[in-house]
């Protein structure tokens, strides 16, 4: 069978390097011949990553993506609202509260995954900010020349919570994009502030910290299986092996942890 590479944005391919669904499966392994299952996950971040899952079920996995809040059209919401088919949906855990209100995930299945706290990148070789106090945040912020996040939870966090917070939220709003780190390795931002697991993977810039607990704002992620869904059982497996032990050494490596039982 054909070994398929796909993505999981948010660094969530780290829980799907080669070798681990083996371990995670072989006991009671029973491939779905032929099946398949679309997952729809956060924007994917640039690096690819071997996935096991496909060559030890037989269960073949395509994604596509999407941010997990906002007003866009092509969060993962208003994809499923305009019918795009998936089978799997993983997303900030506030993205997903929001559809399974609107009765559009299985009930039950919904399964918290990881979570990353909020950390600072600078680009490759600049000096880094002391980001040690919740002042010294401050003081970065207002001296830098431009501030870049995604439009997703984290950034409607920084926008109406911690700048107001702050009171510097005038002053970044002039200096803002919600490009996100890529903008960072172009020269085109000084700073990016999103979860650790999305600026660890990327090449070119310099991981800071994170930032004091006190401002803090970590992102859990978490997935369900859709309403309408004819690959509940298939769904259902790749869900349990994302939430198993075997995969927390791999999402350890992408700055991530595994989730705190709600």
């Amino acid at each position: 069978m054909k070994f398929r590479n796909f993505r999981f944005g948010l660094a969530l391919t780290a829980l799907l390097l080669a070798g681990t669904c083996q371990a995670a499966f072989a006991d009671d392994a029973k491939p779905f011949a032929g099946q398949s299952i679309t997952v729809l996950l956060p924007s994917p971040q640039d690096a690819n990553m071997a996935a096991d899952f496909e060559k030890t079920t037989g269960i073949k996995v395509t994604t596509t993506s999407g941010a997990s809040v906002g007003s866009g059209p092509n969060t993962i919401g208003a994809q499923l609202r305009r019918g795009l088919p998936a089978d799997v949906i993983i997303l900030s855990r506030e993205g997903l509260s929001e559809l399974m209100t609107e009765g559009r995930t299985v009930g039950g299945t919904d399964t918290d995954l990881a979570q990353s706290p909020l950390g600072v990148a600078v680009r490759a070789g600049a000096p880094k900010p002391d980001i040690s106090t919740v002042d010294a945040v401050k003081q970065m912020l207002l001296r830098a020349k431009s501030v870049t996040f995604t439009s997703s939870t984290s950034g409607v966090y920084l926008m109406t919570t911690l700048f107001p917070r702050l009171g510097i939220a005038d002053e970044m709003s002039k200096k803002t994009t919600t490009a996100g780190v890529a903008s960072v390795v172009k020269g085109d931002a000084e700073l990016a502030i999103q979860p650790v697991s999305e600026l660890l993977p990327v090449a070119g810039v310099d991981f800071v910290g994170t930032i004091p607990a006190e401002i803090q704002k970590v992102n859990v992620y978490a997935a369900a299986v859709v309403t309408g869904s004819q690959a509940i059982d298939a769904s259902k497996r790749l869900i349990a092996f994302l939430a198993s032990d075997v995969a927390t050494a791999a999402m350890k490596k992408s700055g991530m942890e595994p989730s705190k039982p709600r």
